[in-house]
C-alpha cells in the first residue's frame, strides 16, 4: 500500500535548495490545514533546523510562528507526533500551539510570535565572548528547569510494557535512524545512507567506510575500546524499542535540544520554557529521555556540529591510520559554560534520576551502556558527518566522530570527559 506523501518533505526540501518554491507551498499548506490567510511569510535558514522547518507570517488575528520537524518515510513509523498537551498536563513550562496539525506527512505547530531568544542562541553567545554574570545567569535557569523536570520525572516514573514503549514516536530519534522502516532491514535509513560504503576524508588521511567502522580511536592520547562499526551494531540490538522497557518509563518532552526551549529574561533571573513537543510521550523510556539534551545542549558545543565551517577556523585536528589504528589529535575542548552545563545535568538530573531507579530495583546493570549507546546516535544520526556530505569539512568531521565514539565507549585505560561524568552521576558510588 503507497503511503500518502509528505506536503512537509517537499517544503523542507524546497526550502534546502533554496529554490523559492518553499515560501508558495508552505502558505498553501497552512490556508489547507487552519483556514487562515498567512502573509509575509518567511522561513528562517540556521544552523539548529537539521531536521526541521520554522519561520514566521502575519495573520488579521497577529504575528505567528511555525514550526515542523520531519523524518524521511515517516509516514510509514510507528507513533504520533506532537501530542502537545502531554508536557503541559505533567505540570512542565511549555508553550502551547494556537494551532496544530497531526496529519501524517502535514504535521506543523503554529504558536504566537515571541521575541525571546532561544536559550540555544543564548548560550552560543557564551561560547564565543564568556561573559560570568550572564553565564552564571543561563545556568541557574538551566539547573531550575531540570530540577522542573526531574520532578516531573520522578513523578510519572513507572513500570511499562514494551507494547507501550515501542508506541512512543521518540524512537524516530534512534533507534528507527538506524533501519528501513517499515520492514525493518538493517543497515538501512540514515545510518546506510550517510556511512556504509562512503568514503571519508579527514586532515591528513582518507578512509574507506571499511577500514573507519573496524579502527580503534585513540583520541589526544586516549584509546577507546570500542569501533564505530560496534557501536552501531550494538545499538541496534540494545536500543530496539522492545529492549528498552526495563528501567520504566517516564512523561518527557523527548527532544529538549535548547533551539526548542525559549530564554526570559525576568529581572537578575532568567526561565526556560518548552515548545515544539515533537516527539513528547509518557511512557519515554527512562533512560532515553534526557539524551538528547545531554548531548546537543552541552557536548555538540562549541560550533563543531552546528557551525562547522567556523569550527575549522577556531580548532585544528589532524589524523594518521596505521594498522587499524585512527589516531585523532584535536584542539577542540568544551567553553567553560558547557563544562557547568555538564556539571548541572549530573548534579541536578542524572545522578537523582538514576538514584531512583537504583532505588525501586529498576536500574539495569548496563545502564551506562544503554545511555552511551544513546548519545552515540545523537551526532552520527542528526546529520551526516562526512566531510562535504553536508556542510562538514575534514576538520569538524574528525572532531564530531571522535565525540561520538568519546560518548559511546569507555576508554581502554584512564579516563577522559565522559568517564568522569559518568561516574559522576553513578548512584553505586559514593
Amino acid at each position: 500500500m503507497n503511503q500518502p506523501a509528505s506536503r512537509t518533505a517537499e517544503i523542507r526540501k524546497h526550502a534546502k535548495n533554496g529554490d523559492g518554491a518553499a515560501e508558495a507551498l508552505l502558505a498553501d499548506l497552512l490556508r489547507d490545514l487552519f483556514k487562515i490567510e498567512p502573509v509575509n511569510l518567511a522561513i528562517n535558514h540556521d544552523q539548529y533546523s537539521l531536521n526541521s522547518l520554522n519561520g514566521f507570517f502575519d495573520t488579521a488575528a497577529g504575528q505567528l510562528f511555525f514550526k515542523f520537524h520531519q523524518e524521511e518515510g515517516e509516514e510509514a513509523m510507528t507513533g504520533e507526533y506532537y501530542r502537545a498537551d502531554i508536557l503541559a498536563r505533567a505540570g512542565l513550562p511549555v508553550d502551547q500551539p494556537v494551532l496544530m496539525s497531526v496529519l501524517p506527512g502535514e504535521q506543523i505547530l503554529v504558536y504566537k510570535r515571541r521575541t525571546d531568544p532561544r536559550f540555544s542562541d543564548v548560550l552560543r553567545a557564551l561560547d564565543l565572548e564568556h561573559d560570568g554574570q550572564k553565564a552564571a545567569r543561563a545556568i541557574a535557569a538551566e539547573r531550575k528547569l531540570n530540577e522542573a523536570v526531574l520532578d516531573v520525572y520522578l513523578k510519572t516514573l513507572h513500570p511499562v510494557t514494551a507494547q507501550q514503549v515501542s508506541a512512543e514516536p521518540v524512537h524516530r530519534l534512534f533507534f528507527e535512524r538506524l533501519i528501513d522502516p517499515p520492514a525493518g532491514r538493517y543497515p538501512g535509513g540514515r545510518f546506510a545512507s550517510f556511512y556504509v560504503g562512503k568514503d571519508f576524508a579527514f586532515p591528513g588521511v582518507r578512509l574507506g567506510w571499511e577500514a573507519l567502522s573496524t579502527s580503534r580511536f585513540v583520541v589526544n592520547g586516549v584509546e577507546y575500546r570500542d569501533t564505530v562499526g560496534q557501536l552501531f551494531d550494538e545499538a541496534f540490538e540494545r536500543l530496539r524499542p522492545s529492549r528498552l522497557a526495563d528501567a520504566g518509563g517516564v512523561t518527557a518532552h523527548g527532544d529538549a535540544h535548547n533551539a526548542n526551549v525559549w530564554y526570559r529574561e525576568q529581572g537578575d533571573a532568567a526561565a526556560l520554557s518548552f515548545f515544539d513537543p515533537a516527539f513528547a510521550g509518557e511512557h519515554i523510556p527512562t533512560l532515553l529521555a534526557e539524551v538528547k539534551t545531554t548531548f546537543h545542549n552541552i557536548l555538540a558545543h562549541p560550533l563543531w556540529l552546528y557551525d562547522p565551517a567556523l569550527a575549522a577556523e577556531r580548532y585544528e585536528a589532524t589524523a594518521n591510520y596505521s594498522d587499524g589504528v585512527l589516531r585523532v589529535s584535536s584542539s577542540w575542548e568544551p567553553s567553560p559554560v558547557r563544562r557547568q552545563l555538564l556539571d548541572v545535568k549530573a548534579q541536578a538530573m542524572w545522578r537523582p534520576l538514576l538514584a531512583e531507579l537504583a532505588r525501586r530495583g529498576m536500574l539495569p546493570a548496563d545502564w551506562r551502556r544503554v545511555i552511551r549507546l544513546g548519545l552515540f546516535l545523537c551526532p552520527t544520526l542528526v546529520m551526516n558527518l562526512r566531510a562535504s556530505a553536508t556542510t562538514h569539512n575534514p576538520v569538524s568531521s574528525i572532531i564530531g566522530l571522535s565525540m561520538a565514539v568519546m560518548a559511546g565507549s569507555e576508554p581502554v585505560a584512564g579516563e577522559d570527559m565522559l568517564s568522569r561524568f559518568f561516574d559522576a552521576i553513578d548512584p553505586g558510588r559514593a
